[in-house]
């Protein structure tokens, strides 16, 4: 018994007509004919009533009927099961990443797997963190890097790549450099620059001061980190970043911890499920970028 025949057995059965069967598998009339005899002699029995115009089953093909759409079905898992592992694996993959934020372990995760799988299809795109949000949870991306003030947003899985405190970044001629320490309250007196509503880091920021009944005053705002950290080098305000940010600038500003803002600023990936193979191959390469071990499974 071959995997054709019961194949070709489906056919005639659900088009119940030989020729339309054939039409149906690509090969000629008599070549499904042939076959299904073969079949039938194999099983001792006849699995079409073969008298009227149409094929109709007989008691016999109607109970191998639903056996061989399960057998082909079977097969099928076998050949897409070892299609994964073996990395044969198509399709497409769109990733977002929030604006202005260049993680390199990001841009490694997606050449690796490139590399290992060049039949999918990347696209990537930025929007803020809000947005990516909401694009993951209607499917319409896959994978997003995203700023956020919580682990995982709800209804999601993420990985948290950095958690880092807020500090406030100024040159080395501003008052707050002689500061040993720095509230949101001292920052209330100086213009403030940092990231628009809809970023993690904002977010931060912003639930920070309402909790604290402080009302900064945002002078500039901008999505990239460069543009926060020159528009704060030249004396336009106190740039809002965090830790490791900062520390780019290491030279041209000073970065000042900001005591009472406990709650960290993260980055992290977050997706909405891992039924597509290709995604599940993703999250292995950016696992391994960003140095974060698998979960353990049971």
């Amino acid at each position: 018994m071959e995997l054709r025949q019961l194949e070709y057995f489906v056919a005639v059965a659900e088009e119940q007509n030989f020729t339309r069967a054939a039409e149906r598998v690509h090969i000629s009339q008599s070549g499904v004919s042939a076959q299904i005899r073969r079949l039938e002699r194999e099983l001792g029995t006849e699995l079409f009533d073969r008298s009227a115009r149409t094929a109709t089953l007989t008691v016999a093909g109607k109970a191998a009927l639903g056996h061989a759409r399960a057998a082909l079905a079977a097969a099928g898992a076998v050949g897409q099961a070892v299609g994964e592992v073996t990395g044969l694996i198509r399709g497409r993959l769109t990733v977002g990443m929030v604006t202005g934020c260049t993680l390199t372990p990001l841009f490694d995760a997606l050449a690796a797997f490139h590399r290992a799988h060049p039949g999918v299809e990347i696209s990537l795109l930025e929007d803020n963190s809000d947005r990516l949000v909401e694009r993951v949870r209607a499917g319409t991306i896959d994978l997003a890097l995203i700023g956020t003030a919580t682990t995982t947003p709800d209804g999601l899985d993420a990985l948290t790549i950095v958690s880092e405190r807020l500090v406030a970044a100024v040159p080395d001629s501003h008052p707050l450099v002689k500061q040993r320490r720095v509230t949101l309250r001292d920052l209330a007196a100086y213009p403030i620059v940092c990231m628009p509503p809809g970023t993690g880091l904002r977010t931060v920021f912003d639930r920070a001061c309402t909790a604290q009944g402080v009302h900064p005053s945002i002078a500039l705002q901008a999505s990239a980190a460069d543009a926060i950290a020159d528009l704060a080098a030249r004396g336009l305000g106190v740039a809002i970043l965090s830790d490791s940010m900062a520390g780019s600038y290491r030279g041209r500003l000073t970065a000042r911890t900001i005591d009472d803002i406990e709650t960290p600023a993260l980055l992290a990936l977050i997706w909405k499920s891992t039924q597509n193979p290709s995604l599940r191959e993703l999250l292995v390469h950016s696992r391994r970028a960003f140095n974060k071990p698998e979960p353990f499974q049971r």
